[in-house]
């Protein structure tokens, strides 16, 4: 190429153009037609300007896109988990408190098997201790009960100060129990067949010759009497007419061999103790039949009742 055909080919601002090809051809092409210039270019051709613009997205997209990857890298060498620091805790009232949607779905956390099963204690109930002027005999009874007390059985004025009733009454004002301590003891006994139905040991109470005492419910049917100088009765119990009764007497009366009625006044150091459970005697018998006696024991009355006697204490 001479000299002329390469100034001209240098200055041929289309030389780059991927549309041109051939350049030789592009060359006779342009000396054959008339010398005339434009500052146009043809269809489909790109400025100067465009270039550059087009290099410098290039350049800036290139750019980005190493950052991008230096920041990727820099988290997968554990520059540390990117979470923020907790704010401080606000303060909720129960009148901001949010209301939850009536169709969301709570999704609560599994729990043990300790935490997920029913409590197996209530809770206790509570009690309220009654004690005697004398300061040796309490019991506790319900929350919401009464004691009033009355004058006891006694021998002379001297006697008359230390016989105290405790009658127990419940909410309603019925007479529930009573216990007699300072009196003075007497009664009769008679031959019974005696039918137990719950005991159990008193620990706050013993005799004055150490024997135990304990809290009983139980039944009598009574037996013909025996005159002096007559055996023993053999004869048919009156079933039809059990006596009822559920007080605080010597243990040995509620074994299976008791075939006397007893008595429920225990000897103690300041005198006899009487404690027993107020049933209606003019209404015999108490319970129409020995299971509505039973059933009775399920009752929240007869524990509440129990749980008395078993409170008794001397001291």
């Amino acid at each position: 190429m001479d000299p002329i055909k390469t100034m001209i080919s240098a200055t041929d601002p289309v030389r780059n153009d991927p549309s041109t090809p051939d350049g030789e051809a592009a060359l006779r092409r342009m000396l054959a037609d008339p010398a005339v210039f434009s500052d146009r270019l043809p269809a489909g051709g790109t400025t100067l300007e465009e270039r550059r613009l087009r290099r410098a997205r290039i350049a800036g997209a290139v750019t980005l896109a190493a950052a991008a990857v230096t920041a990727g890298v820099l988290a997968a060498t554990n520059l540390g988990p990117m979470s923020s620091a907790p704010g401080p805790a606000a303060t909720v009232t129960a009148s901001e408190m949010p209301t939850p949607s009536p169709t969301a779905t709570t999704t609560t956390a599994p729990t043990t098997a300790a935490a997920a099963a029913p409590s197996q204690t209530s809770a206790a109930p509570v009690l309220e201790t009654f004690i005697f002027p004398d300061g040796h005999l309490s019991f506790d009874y319900p929350e919401g009960w009464s004691v009033r007390t009355e004058q006891g059985p006694y021998i002379s004025e001297e006697d008359k100060t230390g016989s105290l009733f405790a009658v127990v009454l419940d909410g309603s004002g019925a007479e529930m129990a009573r216990i007699l301590s300072g009196g003075y003891g007497d009664g009769a006994a008679g031959s019974v067949r005696r039918t137990v139905f719950d005991h159990a040991t008193v620990p706050g109470i013993t005799d004055v010759s150490g024997n135990p005492a304990e809290f009983g419910f139980a039944s009598d049917e009574v037996l013909p009497v025996a005159y002096p100088g007559m055996s023993e009765p053999t004869g048919a119990a009156n079933s039809s007419n059990p006596i009822y009764f559920m007080d605080v007497r010597l243990a040995r009366e509620f074994q299976l061999t008791q075939t006397t009625s007893g008595s429920n006044q225990m000897s103690l150091p300041n005198g006899i103790m009487a404690a027993y459970v107020v049933f209606d005697y003019e209404k015999q018998p108490v319970f129409a039949t020995a299971d509505d006696a039973k059933a009775w024991m399920a009752s929240e009355r007869y524990a509440q009742l129990k749980a008395l006697l078993l409170s008794l204490k001397y001291s």
